[in-house]
């Protein structure tokens, strides 16, 4: 899948009404008929939509007499979650070298050991806390 592929994919997605067929065609294949059942709106409104999610590569219909079954095209969305995953690892990765630095930045604060020195307030010179 392409960049300009994936785009139109997550273009398609963007909108409810696409979500939720892609939703319900993940139970299995439907009609066009059962997928328009549950929204009020034309058949007409819903092959535009079925278009939409068809030229993004989410869905297929097989050539043939009506009714044709609308089936979901698995491929298109393991393509998107390698690119969502891709990303999530990437972000996941800052936040644990974030928590790290936090958990030393804490570490510091209690007075606690790193690398042998104590770092504790009452050795600084000058400190308020000296008496």
């Amino acid at each position: 899948m392409t960049t300009d592929a994936l785009s139109r994919a997550f273009a398609a997605l963007a909108d409810p009404t696409r979500r939720d067929m892609v939703a319900r065609l993940s139970a299995g294949d439907a009609t066009v008929s059962q997928l328009a059942e549950p929204y009020r709106m034309t058949l007409q409104a819903v092959y535009k939509h079925l278009r939409v999610l068809e030229d993004a590569g989410l869905v297929s219909r097989p050539k043939g007499p009506q009714p044709r079954p609308v089936r979901l095209e698995a491929e298109a969305l393991g393509l998107m979650d390698t690119w969502i995953e891709r990303h999530r690892r990437r972000v996941e990765q800052r936040y644990r070298r974030l928590d790290a630095v936090l958990a030393e930045m804490r570490g510091d604060e209690h007075g606690e050991d790193h690398g042998g020195r104590d770092r504790s307030r009452s050795d600084v010179a000058g400190h308020p806390d000296e008496s």
